[in-house]
């Protein structure tokens, strides 16, 4: 794909050999393949997202801290994300998608070196904050990069590939983080080495992924919470109904999983973290898979029922020391998070302008992730000072009612669109 740039009046632009944009400011339209090569980057950076998951209870023997302290550890990642959700999507709108994915693998890369080092909390704690930068570029100007690639016709395709790509890299990079520090010498540092690797291609990814800058930006404040155009308000808030609660439950699964199957199998076995932490996310990707043909009203009212399924499994799971249910459990949060974020993303992707995109998906991953942080550190802590299954149980009904609530809403506004969608 052959690039030149002329620059007139400070602004750049590329010129490429693809088919014409579709609009003023629109997405250049690139081969299928390039699809899956932009979705690349999301999957490298979600793979370091959850990589820490297995290693916890090793560090936690080593350094020695508390189920709530790992929660704590936990939400500094949620709160690198909210801070970078703040400005990357915005910037990313206005600067173009490379100016802010760049930087975050960068970020990214730094986290591995510090993960691989880290001998105190106060490390784990960078190590994840750097991380949480990374993943609100990547869910932002990422994701948007893969709408831009794919162009007008695609962008269905585009929010399928964009979804199924965070949650398989969330889902493997625990499985591999597992495996790994089963199989081979220095855990905590061979699994980050070997993460690195991915991300050094997923940089060449980027700087290679025929992406205009923006003709057009948006206006306003550049640090700010990210929202969506005027009309588009509906949308968001039905994916943030049902992504904010599926996404809570597959936090808690990796934050306080481990400790589940340490309570219920009396095992530390990293492999069967690891194992169970990607379980959940196949099942989120492969759901979307099988629901892509579905309405989008449909996909969410799905997602929303699999969420409290999920939670009624976890409280049979922990009152009756069950491990397949847990499991179940597991996969049925997946599910859940799968179909909200579908149908989230396909939701804004067909009603939200190209310019406006990343800020887009940076509204809905606000709205999620804002509940993925508080809910889960306040079991962590709850469970630390009333016990493992009481905390657990308060947790679970706790989300469960938010869960049928999202599918409430999206039940009434189904009925007054008439399915339309």
């Amino acid at each position: 794909m052959s690039e030149s740039r002329t620059a007139s009046g400070g602004a750049v632009v590329e010129n490429r050999r693809a088919t014409a944009p579709h609009g003023r400011g629109g997405p250049v339209a690139a081969p299928a393949w390039w699809i899956w090569v932009a979705a690349w980057p999301v999957t490298a950076v979600f793979v370091l997202s959850n990589a820490a998951t297995p290693l916890y209870v090793l560090w936690q023997r080593d350094i020695g801290f508390s189920k709530g302290t790992l929660t704590v550890i936990f939400a500094f990642y949620i709160v690198g994300l909210l801070g970078s959700l703040l400005v990357s999507g915005v910037v990313s709108d206005r600067l173009g998608r490379k100016p802010v994915l760049l930087p975050a693998l960068a970020l990214a890369l730094a986290a591995c070196a510090i993960f691989a080092t880290a001998s105190s909390v106060a490390a784990l704690v960078v190590a994840r904050l750097f991380t949480g930068i990374a993943v609100g570029a990547v869910v932002s100007a990422g994701m948007a990069a893969v709408t831009d690639v794919a162009g007008q016709e695609r962008k269905r395709r585009a929010a399928l590939l964009a979804s199924c790509a965070m949650v398989f890299g969330a889902g493997l990079g625990p499985l591999l983080a597992g495996v790994l520090s089963e199989a081979l010498p220095a855990p905590t540092v061979t699994v980050f080495v070997v993460e690195a690797v991915s991300l050094l291609t997923a940089v060449v990814a980027v700087v290679r992924m025929p992406v205009r800058s923006p003709d057009t930006a948006s206006r306003g404040s550049w640090v700010r919470i990210p929202g969506v155009p005027q009309g588009s308000g509906s949308q968001l808030a039905l994916g943030i109904a049902v992504f904010a609660p599926g996404i809570t439950a597959t936090s808690f699964v990796l934050s306080l999983g481990p400790s589940l199957l340490s309570g219920l199998l009396g095992t530390t076995s990293r492999v069967v973290a690891g194992a169970m932490a990607f379980a959940m996310f196949l099942a989120a990707t492969g759901v979307q898979f099988a629901v892509q043909k579905l309405s989008r009203r449909t996909i969410l009212a799905a997602g929303a029922a699999s969420t409290t399924l999920s939670m009624v499994t976890l409280v049979v799971a922990v009152h009756t020391s069950s491990v397949p249910v847990l499991i179940a459990s597991a996969l049925l949060a997946g599910a859940g998070q799968g179909m909200g974020q579908l149908g989230g993303l396909s939701l804004l992707n067909s009603s939200v302008p190209p310019q406006r995109l990343a800020e887009a998906n940076a509204a809905l991953n606000v709205g999620g992730y804002v509940l993925a942080g508080v809910l889960p550190v306040s079991a962590g802590y709850l469970s630390d000072a009333v016990g493992l299954a009481r905390g657990v149980t308060l947790f679970a009904a706790a989300l469960m009612a938010l869960a049928v609530v999202g599918g409430l809403v999206v039940a009434a506004d189904r009925r007054r669109a008439g399915e339309s969608a």
